[in-house]
């Protein structure tokens, strides 16, 4: 059994990225134990850049991300759920990615990344830049590699979402 969290970055209720993550999260949480974060629930600011998380192992902004440091890093697989925005992630989820910059001096057992999007293109290329913006951080960290994305096009209003991107989002979660 996996420790699984998944992070939704949309703004929106009932956004078509949430749908994702939480068909996701159905398909996921037969085999696995499974934590969702939404970042719209939560209060973060931007980080500083001031690097003191690499000497302490701890963020000197005092906001909520602190209180999920710790899951994130003992998660065995990390989802991350955005809306495409301009054909990168949003940039609430930039903006989060950013702020797990303490974990990089610690140990994390997460190895396991998959990336849920949606956007308004038809085109599966819609998601490429996304990718490449992930695999960034990604490869600031050994041994961890994204396993499995999922795009869903030409959905522009919330709660659009076809059954066949459920059905996706749903085996994709129920795969790991």
């Amino acid at each position: 059994m996996k420790n699984v969290v998944v992070i939704s970055s949309s703004l929106r209720n009932g956004s078509n990225s949430e749908i994702l993550a939480k068909e996701f999260i159905r398909g996921a949480s037969i085999k696995h134990n499974v934590e969702y974060i939404s970042l719209k629930d939560i209060n973060f600011k931007f980080c500083l850049g001031c690097l003191m998380c690499q000497k302490t192992g701890k963020c000197v902004i005092n906001d909520d991300v602190k209180q999920y440091l710790e899951k994130i890093s003992n998660a065995d697989v990390l989802v991350f759920a955005t809306p495409i925005y301009y054909y990168c992630m949003s940039g609430q989820l930039k903006t989060f990615l950013d702020r797990l910059n303490p974990l990089y001096v610690k140990h994390n057992n997460f190895k396991e990344i998959y990336l849920l999007a949606s956007c308004a293109d038809d085109s599966d290329s819609a998601i490429d830049k996304t990718i490449v913006a992930l695999n960034g951080w990604i490869e600031c960290f050994d041994g961890v590699e994204l396993k499995g994305t999922l795009l869903a096009t030409s959905v522009t209003e919330p709660n659009t979402l076809t059954e066949e991107f459920k059905n996706k989002a749903y085996s994709l979660g129920a795969s790991i």
